[in-house]
């Protein structure tokens, strides 16, 4: 490489620093017709931000805004917190363009990786600030570095937390199908008995933020889901990740998976698809909070040949309606997570419309998305909701998401830790 070329290299990389560090110090004053702080909806307020920080909210003739404050308004429009994924893949993408197993499989690290880097930059140019990312299928700890490349500036992409490869029984996770005699790459990480303490603590130390296991799977003699661990193994994994300060996420679908992963003191439960009213009563009781990624059932059911709007419900889906209405009978905290990566990053907001569609009133919905979703992933003294001494992380749509939560397709501001993403003026 030519010393001249290394240069303009240089010049142009010290260019955008600068430029990335003056849009941090911009002070901005935002206005909208409606604001929601992640909790209540209000008219008339206003937000001050300064560098990476709000540092007012509220009632714009009591705001001290500075001097040299750029105005944003946009009319007929709500201003937001930035939203939150729970339950994203940002290493998939829709399983109609690729089957899973062919994604775990014949698809490189370097390709999904590269791939990923969009699906990325669309979530956070859909409103998406921060995602709980569970788990990589197959490519290993690539999101502990997608996750340091967001926050080193080389990409574009939300806030993110992530599981690295996720924790399945061994013998129980796919891909399957294939000559006994072949060493298959699983899409996961397979421990059992005292050896989920050695790898709950492998995985912590190579980056992941939250522990994630499979607490049942498709692994019945009918390849229905069953358990997969015992309370006792559940436990080990819990006490090992929770002395380290990290939560531990369960996918769990049945009554019995849901039941043990509830019993040893998992913080929530990914999708729940056949929980009772006596499970999610007890879900309740325990704290224990239900991300029912609604959306990805939905998209299954399609790429199966549902025609949805024109065909009957298939089965799995009235189950999962019914589900969704238990649990919100039951009074469980919902949070919002579409298993994205099954469908296309980008279309997040489709679990907040099915939400709303299923039986949740919009507000509840935006709340789920917000300060919700912060504090059960104990991020709400830094996001979630718009108030003093938070991260400048908001969003501008036009419309009013209370009234029709599909306003939050039309984003009009993105802004995270005080760096303007998004501008459609």
């Amino acid at each position: 490489m030519s010393y001249i070329l290394l240069m303009k290299i240089f010049v142009i990389s010290v260019c955008l620093m600068i430029s990335g560090w003056i849009n941090a110090q911009t002070d901005y004053l935002l206005t909208a017709d409606r604001v929601f702080d992640g909790e209540s909806m209000h008219t008339g307020w206003a937000v001050v931000v300064q560098g990476n920080k709000i540092t007012s909210a509220g009632p714009l003739e009591k705001m001290p805004i500075p001097t040299d404050a750029q105005k944003i308004s946009f009319p007929n429009s709500t201003l937001l917190p930035g939203l939150i994924e729970g339950h994203s893949h940002l290493l998939l993408h829709p399983y109609n363009e690729t089957s899973w197993n062919d994604q775990v499989l014949k698809e490189s690290d370097a390709y999904r990786v590269a791939r990923a880097t969009i699906h990325a930059k669309n979530t956070l140019s859909a409103g998406f600030t921060t995602v709980r990312d569970l788990g990589t299928e197959g490519a290993g700890y690539a999101d502990v570095g997608l996750k340091k490349s967001i926050e080193d500036g080389i990409i574009v992409g939300p806030r993110m937390l992530v599981s690295g490869r996720a924790i399945v029984a061994t013998g129980s996770y796919g891909p399957k199908g294939f000559d006994t005699d072949m060493n298959i790459m699983i899409g996961a990480e397979e421990a059992d008995g005292d050896n989920l303490i050695r790898v709950v603590r492998d995985q912590i130390g190579k980056g992941a933020d939250i522990v994630k296991v499979y607490a049942d799977y498709r692994w019945g003699r009918s390849n229905e889901s069953k358990p997969t661990f015992t309370v006792e193994e559940l436990k080990l994994v819990v006490e090992t990740a929770n002395s380290s300060g990290r939560p531990v996420v369960a996918h769990a679908s049945t009554p019995e998976g849901m039941r043990r992963a509830i019993v040893a003191g998992i913080e929530t439960i990914e999708h729940g698809d056949e929980g009772t009213m006596e499970i999610f009563q007890l879900m309740k009781e325990k704290n224990i909070s239900l991300c029912p990624t609604l959306a990805a059932d939905d998209a299954v059911a399609q790429y199966r040949g549902w025609k949805k709007g024109i065909d009957p419900e298939p089965l799995q889906i009235k189950k999962k309606k019914e589900s969704f209405k238990m649990a919100l009978q039951a009074g469980v905290t919902i949070l919002a997570g579409g298993d994205v990566g099954v469908f296309a990053h980008g279309e997040n907001v489709r679990e907040l419309e099915m939400m709303s569609e299923y039986g949740m009133q919009p507000m509840d919905v935006l709340q789920s998305a917000t300060s919700t979703n912060a504090k059960a992933f104990h991020l709400d003294n830094q996001i979630g909701s718009i108030r003093e001494g938070l991260k400048a992380d908001l969003i501008i749509v036009s419309g009013d998401p209370s009234k029709d939560i599909s306003n939050l397709r039309k984003i009009r501001l993105v802004m995270k830790d005080g760096i303007i993403y998004k501008n459609e003026k």
